[in-house]
């Protein structure tokens, strides 16, 4: 997610939001520590961060939005009294890169792995987002405190080159990341143009990114189609445990009913059933994984946005994401 990017502008200005809370490391397999992301009234969210123990230092896997969620990165870092080595990167979207800067600026020598997704991004996407955030500044003389927040996202995309890779991936391969093999896995026109997942062989955790969100999938830079073949790839690895770009890790089987209720809502919304419908089915399937009344409430809104923006209503723009 960008910011739930120009797609959600209108969701997020109309005062919806998914509840989450920032927090400390937690450990969740041997030297594999999350750090949950967080989402709040008015305020664009951060994605989920796992940090990774490797031999010559960690190895963060996306950065977050705020400097509140980089400074958790930082202060676990210190505690642990290792530098950051490396970051991982899954897409573009600002709140899985915008610590970036913030972390290279403190440890000058890692090292980045990501797409090269974003240089299309920053030209494209990233660029028409900043013109309506300088729009809606503009327009919001009255409102200091949205000011503050819209002007942050700006700094963010105006970062540039400091957002994006050091170390290309451009196609799947395994690497030893300071000092610990791992699999990076591309996968093209999915959530993004380049979606990069990591399986970690030792633990068997896979990190999938935005390839798996809760409470609802995130289709604003996505190609549907593709991204339901690549959730059939996450399939393949062996994982016990999967860590999704938002929302609490999960073990194989909930990840099935995840890719099962992908699978039926793009069905549905390919079908003729009613929207209310389809945005029924996915509550109902999903139900197991989205709990809290709250994340109801936001799935509901956020598939019934997409129904009518993007699954049932595919504009040239939306087409273009899934050309290679």
């Amino acid at each position: 997610m960008t910011s739930r990017v120009l797609a959600l502008a209108a969701v997020s200005l109309a005062g919806v939001f998914l509840v989450g809370h920032a927090g400390a490391a937690t450990l969740i397999a041997p030297g594999i520590y999350l750090i949950p992301g967080e989402a709040a009234a008015n305020r664009q969210p951060d994605g989920n961060s796992v940090v990774i123990a490797a031999p010559q230092g960690l190895i963060v896997f996306d950065t977050g939005r705020h400097a509140d969620h980089s400074q958790v990165i930082l202060d676990f870092a210190r505690a642990q009294a290792r530098p950051i080595a490396a970051i991982v990167n899954s897409h573009w979207h600002l709140d899985h890169v915008g610590g970036n800067p913030r972390l290279r600026a403190e440890f000058p020598d890692l090292r980045v792995f990501a797409s090269s997704a974003i240089d299309a991004a920053r030209a494209g996407f990233l660029a028409d987002y900043r013109a309506q955030l300088m729009t809606e500044i503009s327009l919001s003389a009255k409102n200091p405190e949205a000011q503050v927040s819209m002007r942050a996202e700006v700094a963010l995309i105006d970062a540039g080159v400091a957002l994006g890779p050091t170390d290309v991936i451009d196609k799947s391969v395994r690497l030893s990341i300071a000092g610990r093999p791992l699999q990076l896995n591309l996968e093209a026109r999915a959530v993004t143009a380049g979606d990069v997942w990591v399986f970690d062989p030792k633990t068997r955790v896979l990190l999938a990114g935005d390839l798996v969100t809760l409470p609802a999938p995130f289709f604003e830079s996505a190609c549907p189609a593709r991204w339901r073949d690549s959730l059939a790839n996450l399939d393949k690895a062996p994982f016990t445990w999967l860590v999704p770009g938002h929302g609490a890790p999960m073990q194989r089987k909930q990840f099935e009913i995840y890719r099962r209720a992908f699978s039926r809502l793009l069905d549905c919304a390919a079908g003729n059933a009613e929207k209310a419908d389809c945005i029924d089915g996915w509550v109902n399937d999903a139900a197991p994984l989205v709990s809290s009344s709250k994340d109801v409430s936001y799935a509901r809104t956020l598939i019934g946005y997409y129904l009518d923006n993007y699954l049932r209503n595919t504009s040239e723009r939306i087409r273009r994401f899934c050309t290679a």
